[in-house]
């Protein structure tokens, strides 16, 4: 006879339990670890319980990954390409003035060099000699329109 309480015997089939001691309890995910699982989950049809599981992972954490994943990317600046033109040169009518006659062309006739900024099919252009302030605010503008 066993001198155990018969109350911790098992009553039916013991099933497999794992005991966490220590240090070596809690694993550490190296972030290329946690980026391949991440794109594990995004691959379409990924069921995110089974690709956790499959690590050893409850899906809680994988969702939890998931969700800082895309709180550091929203954090990150987003850039767009920068096309830089030559302006487009307009052609002068021809004039039949006599030489003498031509009127020099005057500076306020030259186009202005600035930035031109398309966002989602709207163009902003911001002319030449618009100060910091102006310019980063037409910026933060842009980027806080849906």
């Amino acid at each position: 006879m066993s001198r155990l309480d018969p109350r911790l015997e098992p009553t039916g089939a013991v099933r497999r339990f794992e005991v966490i001691d220590g240090a070596a309890g809690r694993r550490r995910w190296s972030a290329d670890d946690r980026a391949r699982i991440l794109e594990e989950t995004l691959v379409p049809g990924a069921v995110v319980s089974v690709v956790a599981r499959r690590h050893g992972l409850t899906p809680q954490q994988v969702f939890t990954w998931r969700r800082e994943a895309r709180q550091a990317s929203a954090a990150l600046p987003t850039f767009v390409p920068a096309v830089i033109a030559p302006e487009p040169v307009v052609a002068e009518p021809v004039r039949t003035k006599p030489a003498h006659r031509r009127a020099k062309r005057s500076p306020s006739r030259r186009r202005a060099a600035g930035i031109e900024v398309e966002a989602g099919g709207v163009t902003v252009r911001i002319g030449d000699g618009a100060s910091p302030a102006t310019i980063a605010a037409v910026i933060g503008a842009l980027k806080g329109s849906p």
